[in-house]
């Protein structure tokens, strides 16, 4: 007669035996799933099961857990029996990755190779006049260009490109965006007459700017530029949260009131690790036009010594001219203009050549 209790157990026999636990609400076994990982068998019978178990499902692991004991346990020549499972949750982990790591979860523009953000820190500073002329001037460097209008509260893109085209829908009802100047263009001044205001709370305008940056297909861009509402609040948020950018551009006048505030739209970027592209110093100087003479009415070099103070690049200074103002009014960006005779076109120029460079363009 055979003494069961001397049986010579095997790292084989027990593969087999686990053949017959099922993965629970499935008619396969945990070892055709493949999360039998490693069995150890010593000399004295202990036995040692490694699984690794990935569900949604927190009941799956204490599930296959008793069925393994329970056939395993009681098969002749096992001593003791010790199983190890690495659990996953991809719930769990999907949070935690979210936490971790934002710019796993962003979504990604479809055909858009870089996305940049104009900002400031207060109203009042020209971010939308740089904004515009910069989409332009890259464009007019012969990249496809397009140019979202985020100032949700006070869009203005509308104006100063000229246009009343309403923006059309697809059939997947995804918003396509107008052309102007040679650039796509997405605006909520698009949408409403001009003398409606956007009279909604925060929770609104972060849907309307989640539904513009989600549902819009802007086709095969190289750059999209987003023109930001000023200050640091619900929308510049749901910006970083919800789009990889490659970056931010950060738009100021020389004078310490306009350093101050843009001082902390860097520190939400910085907080939120979006890289600091640069600044863009607007208004810097003004040049008479009778006898050329140069006079700062900010104040002199502000953006240089904050540049540098937070190491960052200045990406160039646009004068004050009234013919941007112009320009603007009248629907024809002043970046259009002839760059050998137009100051203001030379320099938004200079700042596009600088971010293209930058981005590997």
């Amino acid at each position: 007669m055979i003494d069961m209790s001397e049986a010579k157990v095997t790292p084989e026999l027990i593969r087999a035996a686990l053949t017959t636990v099922k993965y629970p609400g499935f008619s396969r076994d945990i070892v055709s799933f493949g999360l039998v990982k490693n069995i150890e068998v010593s000399a004295e019978g202990a036995v040692r099961i490694e699984l690794r178990i990935e569900s949604k499902n927190e009941d799956v692991p204490r599930f296959v857990y008793q069925s393994v004991m329970t056939e395993v346990k009681e098969m002749p020549g096992v001593k003791s029996l010790n199983v190890d499972i690495e659990y996953h949750n991809p719930d769990v982990e999907k949070k935690a990755a979210m936490q971790d790591d934002p710019a796993k979860w962003k979504t990604p523009l479809p055909g858009v190779k870089h996305i940049i953000g104009i900002s400031s820190g207060k109203g009042g500073v020209g971010k939308s006049t740089v904004s515009a002329n910069l989409a332009v001037a890259l464009a007019r460097l012969g990249y496809r260009t397009g140019l979202l209008d985020l100032d949700i509260y006070g869009p203005s893109m509308a104006l100063m490109f000229g246009t009343k085209e309403l923006p059309d829908a697809g059939e997947d009802e995804r918003f396509i965006p107008v052309q102007a100047h040679g650039v796509k263009l997405l605006s909520m001044g698009l949408m409403m007459d001009e003398a409606s205001p956007v009279a909604v709370r925060g929770p609104l305008a972060t849907r309307y700017t989640q539904q513009f940056l989600k549902e819009t297909d802007w086709g095969e861009l190289d750059f999209l530029i987003l023109d930001m509402p000023p200050g640091t609040g619900d929308i510049q948020l749901t910006i970083v949260q919800t789009v990889q950018l490659d970056g931010v551009v950060v738009v100021t006048t020389p004078q310490e009131m306009a350093l101050i505030d843009a001082r902390k739209a860097i520190g939400l970027y910085q907080r939120t690790d979006v890289p600091i592209l640069g600044i863009v110093e607007n208004m810097s100087y003004f040049i008479c036009p009778t006898d050329e003479s140069i006079h700062y009415i900010f104040g002199q070099h502000g953006g240089d010594k904050e540049a540098v103070k937070l190491g960052v690049p200045m990406l160039g200074k646009i004068p004050l001219d009234i013919r941007t103002r112009q320009a603007g009014d009248e629907g024809h960006p002043v970046a259009l203009e002839d760059t050998g005779s137009n100051r203001v076109a030379a320099a938004f120029e200079g700042v596009a050549q600088t971010l293209a460079c930058m981005l590997g363009e």
